[in-house]
């Protein structure tokens, strides 16, 4: 039996604040934030992420962001192109559809650490996973939070993953 091809699984990480976090968050916050997070996994020659309009997809480095401030060798997969579509599309109709995004519980940095898992059995860097609730620890982050749950955070440039040609 020959052995089953590996695919590389990458994390591309962006700082939404462009370093607006790591110097103000000391003031704002009283403690030390070094970014605010969004992440995609890119696997299978594309990046695939979740925002306030479901999976998304476009090549690495595709979106408005343009190219990660880090990559993360999350590891490799034995899971096809095929399978792993099937699956973002189970995900884009339960867990991740759009409606059921919200910046501080199901967001990005949730979906990219259920797809690392999925495709290679580790998550992400706990210190993109525990941003929100670090945020939401401090007196400015509760007095943010009535108007920070409807923000919609959805970087422009992917198309729609499970709708051919991004029909809806």
């Amino acid at each position: 039996m020959e052995p089953p091809n590996l695919y590389p699984v990458k994390l591309y990480v962006y700082d939404l604040s462009k370093g607006l976090a790591r110097r103000l968050s000391p003031i704002m916050l009283g403690k030390q934030l070094e970014g605010i997070w969004h992440t995609s996994i890119v696997v299978h020659k594309d990046e695939f992420y979740f925002g306030s309009s479901g999976i998304s997809s476009c090549p690495p480095g595709g979106t408005l962001l343009g190219p990660p401030d880090s990559v993360v060798d999350v590891g490799s997969t034995e899971v096809t192109e095929e399978l792993f579509q099937e699956y973002l599309s189970s995900l884009g109709e339960s867990l991740f559809r759009r409606e059921a995004y919200n910046v501080f519980e199901n967001n990005c940095n949730t979906f990219t650490n259920e797809v690392a898992q999925f495709l290679t059995g580790r998550k992400i860097p706990s210190y993109i996973t525990d941003l929100p609730s670090e945020i939401l620890s401090t007196p400015f982050g509760q007095a943010l939070r009535p108007f920070l749950d409807p923000v919609q955070i959805q970087p422009p440039g992917g198309s729609p993953v499970g709708r051919p040609n991004g029909q809806s």
